[in-house]
């Protein structure tokens, strides 16, 4: 494992492309105008009450708590966990496709939950702009999405920059770092 604790939203940049997040690291400082896409500045628009804790006043609702999973060394802030029902919600502004990047992130959330002592009864995510909800199943009722999660952790964990190579030019073209990266595809 990793001395570096990894991001919880590196999973999903990490599965579109790993040298997106290095490229993310150096704008972290950047006006996020400068730095995001259309689709990327909307998201964080949209996750504007849930972030400012404004989405619910229920003291039994956790809003943007920030959570840490000491067995696979994964951080991050969790959107919606209410306490009550043991339902854990991630929110994204519309949802066309369910990414395992995002199932993967929910499990992040989920397994740290875990650790704290709260039990999370569901899982789910939410498509703000058409108010859709995706039941997802827990990690101990899917083994093969597991799977796939902690092998996502162990490449993250052993990523080698100078040993990579894009293999879909799809990625590159919708990538907003596509000007500077020197591992596009032609």
């Amino acid at each position: 494992m990793s001395e570096h604790p990894i991001s919880i939203s590196n999973l999903n940049d990490f599965i579109f492309c790993p040298v997106s997040i290095y490229f993310h690291a150096i704008d972290s400082d950047a006006d996020s105008i400068m730095s995001q896409c259309e689709s990327q500045i909307n998201g964080t628009s949209a996750h504007d009450a849930v972030d400012n804790c404004r989405y619910s006043n229920k003291q039994t609702v956790l809003q943007a708590v920030t959570v840490y999973c000491d067995e696979y060394n994964i951080f991050g802030k969790i959107d919606l966990f209410d306490i009550s029902n043991g339902i854990l919600t991630e929110r994204k502004k519309k949802i066309k496709n369910i990414y395992d990047g995002y199932i993967f992130q929910v499990y992040a959330q989920y397994f740290a939950l875990c650790e704290m002592g709260y039990d999370v009864k569901t899982i789910r995510l939410y498509s703000m702009d058409d108010n859709k909800v995706y039941p997802v199943l827990l990690p101990k009722e899917n083994e093969r999405m597991l799977q796939k999660f902690e092998k996502l952790l162990y490449d993250i964990n052993h990523f080698n920059l100078s040993e990579f190579q894009q293999t879909n030019p799809l990625k590159c073209k919708q990538c907003i770092y596509e000007p500077l990266c020197s591992f596009l595809i032609l």
